[in-house]
């Protein structure tokens, strides 16, 4: 049988059983000054709030994803003044409220809620009002390996051209390096993949992304990266592991956590999923308990992969930002109880790249696939949503074609931004789930509208929209 000792893939020496390599990904839509409440800005602000601040007072060792459109939005100044009066009159403020007109035992929930919210305005204060800054931060002190996207999280594969992919690539690996610096790291969007991307990625600098194959693969071959005959290796997400907390009985759903869609008219967090009044005490040691049981099953997981494999294994373990917080109150809870308490369980944290440098990649195709519903690209291209999917790739011809054709400066600019609006994948996804009335929809016709406006008129135009996309440049259009 094979030692399960701390021999690392390379051969070198490495503590524990095997690898946590832990990835979140930080994605929110442009909805900064497109609306508030019930959609819109609300979703971005509460994202910083209950995720992002408390996520990043705790975070270390692992790896964080910043898509470029989420920090356009979190770099405005505007959008960070709104913010703070948001989370002082709106959060805070209907806290205070709250706790005056609570029956008495929904008042140690509403104090949680109360505290919650005035310990994220104490780290706002501290990043001196700025909701960029702690990511800046925690990567600045080695906490953390930061990773960049495409400019608007765009389905890669479904983009019409070459010079279009380009764009989206290069805007986005732009206004990366100029905020944090760039390693090489990158997230694909809704892990998307097609056989043959990862040459495109490989002439942007990638040097790895993520990937799912389990609809593809057997689960213990996510343990193990792979090598891309282009150059950029493939971290599989280890989705048996992802979902002890994404199915529907997953973790977040213990009865003892707050109920997400349960507030108090002022929008407070005051009952819990088991029903009856929330008790964040009781809330807590859930939290850590599952964070206990998380990392046996984690190290149960890299002793099988050792024993059948004879190598040292790997978990990348990717889940959203905003998980943790927005949607599952306790979940920064729960990360901070993890990350204390891998090394006891023998399970070694290490962020991406420090997972390249001790795993040797194994070759291996790639099929077509992303983390959506049926591991394929349904969500995003199917007939429900067809008129945005095809849509956005009439927009990028009509868009090449201008360019090419002439249109630059400012209309052109402006038309490239429209465009890269137009493309997210967040539009099509809520418009399919209908989460979001026509929100959605809206938007992606807005966007096509300036777009095809931008390039007909014939007067000066703004080549702004809004802080979308800053540090873009038409050059990727105009390649052969």
């Amino acid at each position: 049988m094979p030692s399960a000792g701390p021999e690392s893939a390379r051969g070198g020496r490495a503590d524990g059983v095997g690898d946590l390599a832990i990835v979140l990904h930080s994605h929110m839509p442009y909805v900064e000054g497109f609306g508030t409440y019930p959609f819109g800005e609300e979703w971005l602000f509460d994202a910083v709030v209950r995720s992002y601040l408390p996520v990043l007072e705790v975070a270390r060792d692992l790896t964080l994803t910043v898509t470029p459109v989420l920090a356009d939005q979190l770099e405005d100044t505007g959008a960070a003044e709104r913010l703070r009066r948001f989370l002082v009159e709106y959060r805070i403020g209907s806290a205070e409220a709250d706790l005056g007109d609570v029956d008495e035992d929904l008042r140690p929930a509403c104090t949680a809620e109360r505290d919650r919210y005035r310990r994220a305005l104490e780290l706002l204060d501290e990043a001196g009002g700025d909701p960029l800054a702690p990511f800046q931060r925690a990567a600045g002190e080695g906490r953390v390996a930061l990773a960049a996207s495409s400019a608007t999280h765009a389905l890669l594969p479904l983009l019409a051209t070459r010079a279009g992919l380009a764009l989206q690539l290069d805007a986005g690996i732009r206004s990366h390096r100029r905020r944090f610096g760039w390693h090489g790291g990158f997230w694909l969007p809704e892990c998307a993949y097609d056989p043959g991307l990862e040459w495109d990625l490989a002439r942007a600098g990638i040097e790895w992304f993520c990937v799912d194959q389990s609809a593809h693969e057997e689960p213990f071959a996510a343990l193990r990266p792979v090598a891309t005959e282009a150059g950029p290796v493939a971290l599989p997400i280890d989705w048996e592991a992802i979902s002890w907390l994404w199915d529907l009985s997953g973790y977040p759903s213990d009865p003892a956590y707050a109920v997400f869609d349960g507030k108090s008219l002022r929008g407070m967090r005051l009952w819990r999923i088991g029903g009856g009044a929330y008790d964040p005490v009781a809330a807590a040691a859930a939290a850590r308990r599952q964070a206990g049981e998380f990392l046996d099953a984690i190290a149960a997981r890299l002793r099988e992969y050792v024993t059948e494999r004879g190598r040292r294994g790997l978990v990348t373990f990717a889940i959203d930002t905003e998980l943790l917080g927005h949607w599952w109150s306790e979940g920064p809870l729960w990360l901070e109880a993890v990350l204390e308490g891998a090394a006891e369980a023998g399970v070694r944290l290490v962020t991406a790249p420090k997972a390249l440098e001790d795993h040797e990649p194994q070759p291996r195709p790639l099929r077509r696939a992303s983390w959506g519903e049926d591991k394929d690209f349904s969500t995003w291209d199917s007939p429900p949503v067809a008129d945005l999917a095809w849509a956005a790739r009439r927009l990028e011809l009509r868009l090449l074609r201008a360019v090419r054709g002439g249109v630059r400066g400012d209309r052109g600019e402006r038309a490239a931004r429209e465009l890269l609006g137009a493309q997210a994948s967040d539009w099509a996804f809520l418009d399919r789930r209908g989460q979001a009335g026509d929100y959605a929809w809206r938007r992606a016709v807005d966007h096509s509208e300036a777009l095809l406006e931008a390039i007909g008129c014939d007067r000066v135009t703004d080549p702004r929209m809004r802080s979308l996309a800053p540090d873009m440049t038409l050059a990727p259009l105009l390649e052969p």
